[in-house]
């Protein structure tokens, strides 16, 4: 997709931008997605399934920090043809966002761990350096502060 829309720039001056999103969380999220089945299950005292030790890496990007990516790649001219990774320009485990939630919800997380899923990737991470550059992007809000504001949606 990324290059057809290149191949329209590049042929038919079609602005195009496609942008590749890291591991994007916060309010409204999709109930199936992994933060905000911890976060459910931490508020109502139910037990968290982890696949794999938790040692799993992940570059997490908070909507707000998304967003901005996109009103960026809208307003800036240089932007078009571009491809760009946004992230949240930290790499955590798992382990850690659940210590967070359990500092954010004030109570001790039940956890059971179960078999990594096949195909899982041990570690993703977003160079941002384009979006830096041609954007202007920058992430603003750090995991904690945006798990914070996860969970304060969630009660």
């Amino acid at each position: 997709a990324e290059h057809l829309c290149s191949l329209y720039w590049q042929n038919y001056g079609l602005p195009t931008v496609s942008l590749r999103y890291f591991t994007v969380y916060g309010p409204r999220q999709r109930p199936d997605m992994a933060f905000n089945r911890f976060i459910s299950a931490a508020l109502a005292g139910e037990t968290i399934t982890v696949y794999g030790d938790g040692e799993q890496q992940r570059d997490f990007t908070f909507i707000d920090d998304a967003v901005a990516a996109n009103v960026a790649a809208m307003e800036v001219e240089a932007a078009a043809g571009g491809v760009f990774n946004v992230g949240g320009g930290s790499v955590t485990t798992v382990n850690e966002v659940l210590a967070i939630v359990e500092a954010e919800v004030g109570a001790p997380l039940k956890i059971e761990h179960a078999e990594t899923q096949k195909g899982d990737v041990v570690r993703t991470s977003a160079d941002t350096t384009r979006a830096r550059e041609v954007l202007g992007f920058r992430p603003s809000v750090s995991l904690e502060e945006g798990l914070a504001r996860q969970v304060t949606w969630h009660r």
